[in-house]
């Protein structure tokens, strides 16, 4: 009885040795469980929002699990990041990332995280070109015309902005620097709201993604000048790039993507990348990113943190000579 009672221990203790490897794997083969919120840190109706939900139905479907869009907008989008960033990781709370994030970190005096430490990537969505919009009641027809009435107005025109520190932010003080005007920034909480005025005419003009505007633009309500990326949007031929335009070297790319909160079990991760490129991938998945001017991705989480990375440098430099600090 005492060699049993030994062996017994001996297995025990063996056990209790090989516990956390095993509930590792086994809380990543059980997972989702229960509901995942997927945190977008800006209001309905934008980009973010857009291509969240896209992703979250289709994972909805595939899983059984309902996929719950939390709009939690506000500073820029880092007050949801600061939400998502103190969640349990566990895979059941996630945050629809942008581009913004990155500028945030150089752009804001102080952030209660660190966008690069505090959040594990999942993988980029999307990349979504930024459009230069007008009302059409601004006497423009072309980015050197906008340039040219700015100077002979000083004062008079304005920009709309998902918020402050955000990529329209930077795209219009980039502008401003470049193009040697002036044009009033005034931020909102998000593409939406800001977009919905820039139709009534409230601001003159927005740098706004295709996914945003593009109705407007179609419909005639907005008038689209030119396009921040390098090359010109599939989705508007005829609009030329603000570089070939007026402003040559002027480009800046914008990016949607999932992230968890650091110290996620790295199976859940990899389970949910390849779940979400899988989704990416689907036919009318792509028709729809497509369709409103988004290019789809679907990365590897390493390649997500090497893009994060590589462009909180790039925009730290633009944001200290544009000399944008939130405080």
């Amino acid at each position: 009885m005492k060699s049993l009672s030994s062996f017994t221990r001996l297995v025990f203790i063996a056990a209790l040795l090989a516990a956390p490897a095993g509930s590792a794997l086994a809380q990543a083969q059980a997972y989702p469980g229960k509901p995942i919120r997927v945190v977008v840190p800006f209001p309905p109706g934008g980009s973010t929002d857009f291509l969240a939900r896209i992703v979250g139905q289709k994972l909805t479907a595939a899983w059984g699990q309902q996929i719950i869009i939390d709009n939690k907008p506000g500073a820029g989008g880092t007050l949801g990041a600061a939400e998502a960033a103190r969640a349990t990781p566990d895979g059941y709370t996630l945050l629809m990332g942008a581009v913004h994030h990155n500028i945030a970190t150089s752009a804001y005096a102080k952030l209660p995280y660190d966008f690069q430490k505090d959040f594990a990537p999942i993988t980029v969505v999307a990349i979504v070109p930024n459009v230069l919009v007008v009302n059409p009641a601004l006497p423009v027809n072309s980015v050197k015309e906008l340039i040219a009435y700015a100077k002979a107005n000083p004062g008079k025109l304005t920009y709309g902005s998902a918020g402050m520190g955000t990529a329209h932010h930077l795209i219009g003080e980039q502008f401003n620097l470049l193009a040697g005007v002036d044009i009033l920034h005034v931020p909102y909480k998000g593409s939406s709201p800001a977009v919905a005025d820039l139709v009534a005419g409230q601001v003159s003009l927005m740098y706004d993604t295709t996914a945003s505007c593009l109705p407007h633009v179609k419909a005639g309500k907005l008038r689209a000048l030119g396009v921040a990326t390098a090359k010109r949007s599939a989705s508007l031929p005829d609009v030329p790039t603000i570089a070939e335009a007026a402003l040559p070297g002027f480009e800046v790319t914008t990016w949607f993507g999932f992230l968890a909160p650091v110290k996620t079990p790295p199976e859940i991760v990899t389970k949910l990348n390849a779940e979400i490129v899988k989704i990416l991938n689907m036919p009318d998945v792509r028709e729809r990113l497509l369709a409103s001017g988004s290019e789809p991705v679907g990365n590897t989480p390493e390649q997500m943190a090497a893009q994060i990375a590589r462009e909180t440098v790039q925009f730290a430099k633009i944001i200290k000579q544009a000399k944008l600090v939130v405080e």
